[in-house]
């Protein structure tokens, strides 16, 4: 039998097609623009979505000397300076979020969501040596059901315990309590909350035991560390929230006060709401300066205290998804040059 070309259902595909590619994205509400002011090196991992979430280790004897842990998720864990130079590399593929606390003996805990095993969420371990730079293999823990994703710590003040929450793909809060334990940390793992669909972005406010997850296609929940009560405090609206959104951040102020800044990857934004009540207060970009634009953003990380010369008035860090013709990396910007940008639009 003689199959004859459907050449009408072929133009009316390709006028479709033409179609689809010509509606233009989601935007939400306007942002006022910042430039970076440093940058890392491009990750190891080249044509693939790799850079995932940075954290930050503050040294206190002196602010401008102090280190950035950064993600290749296919790769493993990177150390910088505040230059944006590489310290040190960790191999360790498989691992996407990560965060660090310091610790009663004075360490530095490097913890980290390993995604290796894609039906069991596990923690990857590692020790910080503010020295050298060099990260240490510390041990991985395995926390529950699903494929491990988004993780913070939460220190509760004047105790050894640390409290790790992760988000896996399935949508389970699961809240680890570590305890120090002559063979390192022993783990008591117990289910907080659940959301709907797949959450990422998590930062905890020890303030007001409240931890804040973000469930990409719905928006910013603030759940109770203790007992796991949960609200929507931020929906995915096409204004200030644009889906997906990914990774979260705190500058904490006094009691309760401060920010709360989520990237709002759908429209490359970063979305600014005052504490303790989650108050819009406004959007803003990474726009083309010395180090390029940022788009596509996964994880941030914020800390609003001195950084040295370079970073007076706070460090706010965002993973940079489109950073041609290289591969992805991380930009730096001033966080206090971000707030005069916001108060300029007030």
């Amino acid at each position: 039998m003689m199959i004859r070309p459907l050449h009408g259902f072929a133009l009316v595909s390709l006028a479709i097609a033409g179609a689809c590619t010509t509606v233009p994205p989601v935007m939400g509400d306007p942002a006022v623009t910042v430039t970076a002011r440093g940058q890392t090196p491009p990750v190891g991992t080249v044509r693939e979505d790799a850079a995932d979430d940075p954290a930050i280790w503050r040294n206190p004897a002196d602010p401008a000397a102090s280190l950035v842990v950064g993600t290749d998720k296919k790769g493993g864990l990177y150390i910088y300076d505040l230059k944006g130079a590489q310290k040190s590399f960790m191999p360790a593929p498989g691992l996407n979020n990560v965060d660090l606390v310091e610790i009663e003996n004075g360490g530095i805990l490097v913890i980290a969501s390993d995604r290796s095993d894609l039906t069991r969420a596990h923690l990857f371990l590692a020790t910080l040596d503010p020295a050298s730079g060099v990260l240490t293999p510390a041990g991985r823990i395995a926390v529950g059901a699903g494929e491990g994703y988004g993780i913070c710590i939460a220190k509760p003040a004047g105790r050894d315990e640390v409290v790790v929450f992760s988000a896996p793909k399935n949508g389970t809060i699961y809240r680890t309590t570590l305890t120090p334990s002559v063979k390192g940390f022993a783990p008591v793992t117990t289910t907080l909350a659940q959301v709907a669909t797949q959450p990422e972005g998590c930062i905890a406010d020890t303030r007001t035991a409240t931890l804040y997850i973000g469930e990409e296609d719905a928006g910013i929940w603030a759940i109770d560390m203790n007992t796991g009560a949960k609200r929507l405090v931020a929906a995915i609206d096409n204004r200030m929230l644009v889906a997906d959104v990914e990774g979260l951040a705190i500058a904490p102020e006094g009691a309760d006060g401060g920010y709360l800044v989520a990237s709002s990857q759908g429209d490359n934004a970063f979305a600014v709401y005052r504490l303790p009540g989650v108050t819009p207060i406004g959007r803003f970009r990474i726009a083309a300066g010395q180090f390029g634009s940022v788009e596509e953003t996964d994880g941030i990380e914020l800390d609003n205290r001195d950084f040295g010369p370079d970073y007076p008035g706070g460090l706010f860090i965002a993973q940079d998804g489109v950073n041609p013709p290289y591969a992805q990396n991380f930009k730096y910007v001033r966080w206090d040059e971000v707030l005069a940008a916001l108060k300029a639009t007030r």
